[in-house]
């Protein structure tokens, strides 16, 4: 609740068990875990400090200096080391922590006339720090603070708008507001290839996935008497299915409003699934489309394009399965086999903002403006389970 400053903590282990934490007059803009899940990262009003608050001995440390930028932290996936941006006397530097006692381990200023983002690979080894949108710039730099190399693509145009790193550290995904996706690789940090997005598939061997949307057709015997009753529960809703399309395929564009901050263009979403076998890209001009790439061939697998702009996907952590919401109470799933539409079971119209998959990769989150909700997918596994019990009371 930043409004309030308050962040409140429950158990899910430990029902009873309940925290919470009070920022006050300080106020509060960001929060987030450490990696061990024994504290928590409070960001103030005007990133004046982070506050690290330990759950478990209740003590207190103080970060000064936090840049406000859209990635300032960025943990490693050991949860060793933490990383954060900072902004001291018009210049850019990044810190890097310990994150057992929170102790600075190093501190070296960056390359970059405005800071925008820091991300670690899996790996933990080095360090991606990009500039502003406004020159495209991406630094590499070791643990201790070496610049291992720099890219730029072009110059006097608009930059980069996302990162992403490949699990398996070996590739960096560079999004840029000129709709294309570059890919450098980790030995010489140069680019091997670069993913356009066009507006019309024409390729036969791409799969175009067309969400389809149909009424369903009542019959005498889905119809009740007497009628049905305001509060009664939900009218039958419309169903939801893909359809493959015959290419050529134009995809559904936006025209950007070129003379407002932050225009709708570029890749504004891309992420790796966890085998590295696939990226996931969203141009934001073609809101309603995902692409689906192919790493290992360095070409474009698939393509889907939803009735409504997308607004998250996430990949599943143990699979190459990808969840994608687009604001209603659907959940889109994708896997090399197919895909498929699944409606959010619940009371009312959950509409799905953005999700998360739990690490075991069998639930996930799914968070709406005012709700969130734990989903849990049946897996083969727990269905032969479930036969097995009832087997054995029959």
């Amino acid at each position: 609740m930043y409004k309030r400053g308050l962040v409140q903590v429950w158990s899910l282990e430990q029902p009873e068990w309940h925290c919470k934490i009070d920022e006050g007059s300080a106020g509060l803009v960001a929060s987030c875990w450490s990696p061990d899940g024994r504290h928590i990262l409070n960001t103030t009003e005007f990133h004046l400090r982070i506050t690290v608050w330990s759950l478990c001995t209740k003590s207190v440390s103080y970060i000064k200096y936090p840049k406000a930028c859209l990635q300032g932290i960025t943990f490693t996936r050991d949860g060793r080391y933490m990383a954060l941006a900072e902004r001291r006397d018009c210049k850019d530097y990044v810190s890097i922590f310990v994150c057992s006692d929170w102790q600075l381990l190093r501190h070296f200023d960056t390359d970059t006339q405005d800071l925008t983002g820091i991300e670690w690979a899996p790996n933990g080894c080095v360090l991606a720090v990009w500039d502003t949108c406004l020159e495209y710039k991406i630094l590499l730099y070791s643990l201790d603070g070496r610049l291992l190399s720099a890219y730029s693509a072009y110059e006097w145009s608009l930059g980069i708008k996302s990162v992403a790193w490949s699990p398996s550290s070996q590739f960096l995904a560079v999004g840029s507001y000129d709709g294309k996706v570059r890919i450098l690789n980790h030995v010489t940090w140069k680019m091997i290839t670069e993913f356009g997005h066009p507006a019309t598939i024409n390729n036969p061997k791409i799969v175009v996935y067309k969400e389809a949307e149909k009424s369903p057709q009542l019959g005498l015997g889905c119809l009740s008497f007497p009628p049905h009753r305001a509060g009664a529960g939900p009218l039958p809703s419309s169903e939801s299915k893909y359809e493959i399309a015959s290419v050529p395929v134009s995809l559904q564009t936006l025209k950007p409003v070129t003379d407002r901050a932050n225009p709708k263009i570029g890749i504004g979403m891309l992420a790796f699934s966890p085998d590295s076998y696939f990226l996931a890209t969203r141009n934001d001009n073609i809101p309603n489309a995902v692409w689906v790439w192919d790493i290992q061939k360095l070409r474009l697998f698939a393509v889907l394009e939803q009735l409504s702009p997308v607004r998250a996907f996430q990949w599943d952590p143990q699979q190459p399965r990808l969840a994608i919401c687009t604001g209603g109470s659907r959940l889109y799933l994708w896997s090399p086999a197919g895909c498929m539409s699944v409606q959010v079971p619940g009371e009312g119209d959950f509409a799905v903002l953005s999700l998360c998959w739990h690490l075991s990769g069998d639930s996930m989150a799914l968070l709406s403006k005012d709700h969130f909700c734990l989903c849990f997918l049946e897996t083969e596994a727990v269905v032969g389970t479930a036969c097995r019990q009832l087997g054995g009371h029959t």
